[in-house]
């Protein structure tokens, strides 16, 4: 498969769960990867995974600089960004909204949805000239709700209404905007999450269930069609929350 063949899409929070299965399946697809991820030991093992021509630098997309210096840093390698995939995120802490600090809900706030802000800002331009697309990890939580998790809720709901409003600001570029939604996903922060529940040990049944398609799936379900939003095969798709959720949205929980 090499549908993005003589692309380059810029990914953060790249070295692991959705974000590391998008970056492999990017590089499948044939593009030219730069991955910006705070944890260094996880990036290098990425890249030793992807190989070159694929490229990784350490930063925190909570910090304007490192937004900017790693946006420079992909340009200078590749010449060109033609994706932008906002993807790093947080999902901590769980809590209703009154038990949730406002230093908890200014940090989730700052890596979940500032950040877009900060990748706008500093690749908007390299996106105009190559009339690339942006695509946001959002979640079906934005949409549905979710108990015991009121500022990542609340961060994904902003994110999927912003994802609409950048789709026609950036339209008349050339440029698509699109947010995917997964329900439950396999990763380290979602294992984090079920650690956090008053009843972890039952958690792993309630996921699967959550799904009508009947599991809890791992990243790659989510890699194939976000390398399907970025690519042409998408090309008159913009502005789109996209679910990939098994069914999760439905509200068939057994």
């Amino acid at each position: 498969m090499s549908t993005l063949n003589n692309k380059v899409v810029f990914l953060t929070g790249g070295a692991s769960g959705i974000g590391e299965a998008c970056a492999l399946a990017y590089a499948k697809a044939g593009a030219r990867v730069f991955v910006m991820d705070k944890n260094e030991e996880l990036l290098q093992g990425l890249i030793g995974k992807i190989g070159r021509p694929h490229l990784g630098m350490v930063g925190d997309v909570g910090n304007p600089k490192d937004i900017k210096s790693a946006i420079q840093s992909a340009l200078a390698q590749f010449g060109q960004i033609d994706v932008i995939h906002n993807n790093a995120g947080s999902a901590s802490p769980s809590r209703p909204l009154d038990q949730t600090t406002e230093y908890e809900w200014d940090t989730i706030f700052d890596i979940n949805l500032k950040s877009v802000y900060w990748t706008t800002k500093y690749g908007i331009e390299a996106l105009k000239k190559t009339k690339g697309n942006i695509l946001n990890t959002s979640s079906m939580v934005g949409t549905i709700g979710q108990e015991n998790h009121a500022a990542y809720v609340a961060t994904k709901g902003a994110m999927s209404a912003l994802t609409k409003a950048m789709a026609l600001d950036y339209a008349p570029f050339g440029i698509r905007v699109n947010a995917i939604c997964p329900a439950g996903v396999w990763t380290p922060m979602l294992r984090q999450w079920a650690t956090e529940q008053p009843n972890p040990e039952a958690i792993e049944q309630y996921l699967d269930n959550i799904h009508a398609l009947g599991y809890c799936p791992e990243g790659d379900v989510i890699a194939d069609v976000a390398v399907f939003l970025v690519s042409e095969a998408a090309r008159f798709v913009t502005g789109c929350l996209m679910p990939v959720s098994g069914g999760a949205e439905l509200g068939y929980k057994k």
